[in-house]
């Protein structure tokens, strides 16, 4: 029976071994990147090792990821009794292999992040062609030779490992005796007991981790600084993520005009000439008065569709609350979201870039940097925040915003697990109930803040509370209900607070829903939202409802512009307080489209069709395509296309 766990435990410590190499590794990565790291956190020992833990943690991953084919053979041979002194000779080869190739990562990891401060990532495929020039970069750098020994030490000395630990196993075999002809029932199923537990342990360190989502690169980020995050990362990991997520469809380049055309044509629209070494699009914005250290928060409100308002004319009373604040705030009638999910609506609004179609520009493993609304307000020494009700690396939302200036992110992780009310997390009325107290203690501290709370009740599945079941409104209307009184209760409380007097409230749909009929091809309600500003310290002259055209990539420079602040701006928005559109863009998916005040044009990308509308009273009627739809087609691919362009040419943020 002895003889029948031998090969098991041979695998674990092969499993051993390799978290071994790979630690080691991450060592030699810290020691080179180490002076990167400012003053305060170089020695800070906890965070350190919390980069280190997270690195054991994506190390498993990859090491289960290895062990699983060689585990399930290993399982299969040992019920049937067939285990021999070859498997050993099998599973050296297949485990000197493969990580030859992960130490392989490991090491030039090293370098190449002394060089992009990126971690080893998919771009290194764009020299696959060059092969000649990449070995001679590669073998022709001095600075690398240290690293290449390092590199064939290291799959040496684990090779020699493998084979002493194989031959220590068939030692130990032999020890026990001859392998029997056939295997007692008993030992049959003792041997498919192990192998199924030791498989499921293994699967589960393939998903690394047991909530909703598998582990993704967001997971290792924990602080504000990048060497820590990166150190928690493995590059094989990150490698072969990165590569899987250039394959998606959506993240191919879009080619809807040249890039040269479409980015003389938004520099015309937005009135600029570029500021060489940041973006074509950038400049300078230099306010007359003051700064104003004015707290701020933003309130994303899942899928609220200007259409479920009785300030847009809804009539079953949905929103008081929200109506309510409407009324009384600088509010835009006439605002659409960049698109029709939730990573839209983030990255838009808080760093002024166009959705590109369905794409997700806050996933991916090479976490992009981008100049907005949070990394501003820090610099101006702002505390800044962000609250969700879900995970923190849904949508790679952790390392995205921790990349690009949040300070500190609250999660389903900060919270008790009996106020998980469904997959999407806590509701709103927990979500605002958690914040208030942090922002007290915030604004105790002295420091102005900015405050993001994103909201999700307004999502499928519906948690509709007892209290707001009304008879014959649908769930839909219920919990449109419940999540405009859980903000009318957030601002309520927040007004007897002491620092309400000096903050300014912005509350803005993510992207709107389907709400009533379809009117054509790409209805107004999925992207029409709701837009206000709030505060006592709003003018009172702007304290009305402004009909000019207005879309989430505005926010960041309407509210840096109520601000006073200064700064580089380097994204689509206007300051709506002092400039005007002249129509609006948005996307869905893979339709795109423009409307001014007469007409809609619609763009579907995969059919490559056009659809015309001519809005009377506000409803949309088919009409042919004719000259007039010329300037909004342009409008909006022209728009998309440079915003591609700039993403493709990493030109998003506001530094040289």
């Amino acid at each position: 029976m002895k003889r029948t766990f031998i090969p098991f435990l041979y695998l674990l410590w092969v499993h051993l071994l390799a978290l071994l190499f790979m630690s080691a590794f991450r060592v030699v990565f810290f020691s080179t990147a180490h002076a990167q790291l400012p003053p305060e956190a170089a020695w800070h020992w906890g965070s350190i090792g919390r980069a280190f833990l997270n690195g054991l943690w994506f190390d498993n991953v990859i090491a289960c990821y290895l062990s699983a084919l060689p585990l399930l053979a290993v399982g299969i041979a040992s019920v049937g009794g067939w285990w021999r002194k070859g498997g050993y000779r099998a599973c050296n080869l297949w485990f000197g292999v493969t990580y030859a190739l992960v130490f392989m990562a490991c090491a030039a990891n090293v370098p190449y992040y002394a060089y992009f401060g990126k971690l080893l990532n998919a771009s290194i495929w764009n020299w696959a062609e060059y092969g000649t020039q990449t070995l001679g970069m590669v073998f022709g750098e001095p600075a690398w030779y240290g690293y290449i020994a390092l590199y064939f030490i290291a799959v040496a000395a684990f090779v020699a490992l493998l084979l002493q630990l194989s031959h220590r196993a068939v030692r130990r075999e032999a020890a026990a005796g001859r392998a029997p002809l056939s295997l007692s029932p008993k030992v049959r199923i003792l041997a498919a007991s192990t192998a199924a537990l030791l498989l499921a342990a293994c699967l589960l360190g393939i998903r690394g981790r047991l909530g909703y989502n598998p582990i993704k690169v967001s997971a290792a980020y924990f602080c504000n600084h990048a060497v820590l995050n990166n150190l928690g990362v493995n590059p094989m990991f990150n490698l072969l993520y990165s590569t899987l997520d250039e394959l998606r469809p959506e993240n191919r380049t879009l080619r809807l005009m040249p890039a040269d055309k479409a980015v003389g044509l938004t520099q015309q629209w937005l009135q600029r000439s570029g500021i060489e070494g940041i973006s074509p699009i950038a400049r300078q914005v230099r306010p007359a008065g003051q700064p104003k250290k004015l707290n701020v928060v933003v309130i994303l409100m899942e899928s609220m569709s200007a259409r479920l308002m009785g300030s847009f004319g809804n009539k079953n009373n949905l929103t008081p609350c929200l109506d309510s604040l409407f009324n009384r705030s600088m509010a835009f009638a006439n605002c659409y979201s960049a698109g029709i999910h939730t990573n839209h609506g983030l990255y838009a609004t808080l760093y002024g870039f166009p959705s590109i179609m369905f794409r997700n520009a806050m996933k991916g493993s090479v976490v992009p940097h981008y100049a907005g609304l949070p990394t501003v307000l820090r610099e101006q020494g702002y505390t800044t925040m962000f609250f969700m009700t879900h995970e923190s690396q849904y949508d790679n939302m952790n390392a995205f915003l921790r990349t690009n200036g949040y300070e500190e992110i609250y999660a389903q992780e900060d919270y008790p697990a009996d106020k998980v009310v469904n997959h999407f997390g806590v509701s709103d009325a927990y979500l605002f109930e958690y914040a208030l107290p942090v922002l007290r203690r915030h604004a105790r501290e002295g420091r102005p803040f900015l405050a993001t709370l994103l909201t999700i009740s307004n999502h499928p599945p519906y948690v509709v509370p007892q209290a707001f079941q009304t008879p014959g409104l649908e769930p839909e209307g219920q919990i449109v209900r419940y999540a405009d009184r859980c903000i009318g209760d957030f601002m309520a409380a927040a007004s007897r607070e002491p620092w309400f007097a000096n903050t300014l409230f912005v509350l803005l749909g993510d992207h709107g829903k389907q709400v009533g009929t379809a009117d054509c091809e790409l209805p107004e309600c999925f992207n029409h939202i709701p837009f206000m500003v709030y505060g006592e310290p709003l003018q009172p002259e702007l304290r009305r409802v402004h009909p000019d055209f207005a879309v989430q990539e505005d926010v960041t420079p309407t509210l840096l512009g109520l601000l006073q602040i200064p700064y580089t701006q380097n994204n689509f928005g206007i300051d709506l307080l002092r400039e005007q559109r002249p129509a609006a863009f948005y996307s869905a998916d893979k339709t795109m489209a423009a409307r001014d005040s007469s007409r809609l044009y619609v763009y579907d990308h995969d059919t490559k069709r056009e659809y015309c509308y001519a809005l009377q009273g506000g409803q949309p009627r088919p009409t042919a395509f004719s000259p007039e739809f010329e300037s909004l087609k342009s409008y909006v691919l022209a728009q998309l296309q440079a915003a591609d362009w700039l993403v493709q040419q990493g030109q998003t943020t506001d530094k040289p």
